[in-house]
């Protein structure tokens, strides 16, 4: 299954969907204390391993972190070859105020904004198909 190169396609039907929650990225050495169907995202770097997870996952296992964020997924099927899709979306949230970490899957663009700016940031992606 081949995702959409076209950056014009990609942008006009980006869809982008809020999944609810709170998430945060904690650093940790440690992943065993943790159910991995309940992390969104790990990689690891040579200074320790990073996590998404649910803010109250976090508190619980009382994990450090200072990013409250909302995850928006594009839910259009982007390639990875894509070219421009990233650039695009990030500067317009650039030029709105709103900061944005992204994880690009194989499937779909995953966005993470500042919790107070989910609103605005829907905005301006679905700025993009109007």
């Amino acid at each position: 299954m081949k995702g959409e190169k076209d950056l014009n396609i990609l942008l006009k039907s980006m869809k982008p969907k809020h999944n609810i929650g709170d998430y945060v990225f904690c650093v940790v050495n440690d992943l065993t204390k943790i159910n991995i169907d309940d992390i969104i995202l790990f990689f690891k770097e040579k200074e320790g391993t990073t996590i998404i997870i649910k803010k109250e996952l976090a508190d619980h296992l009382k994990l450090d972190y200072s990013y409250i964020s909302a995850w928006i997924t594009l839910t259009v099927h982007s390639s990875l070859e894509a070219v421009g899709l990233t650039a695009a979306f990030s500067a317009a949230l650039s030029e709105a105020g709103i900061s944005c970490n992204v994880v690009a899957a194989f499937y779909h663009d995953h966005i993470f904004v500042p919790k107070e700016s989910t609103e605005k940031a829907i905005e301006v992606l679905n700025g993009f198909s109007a």
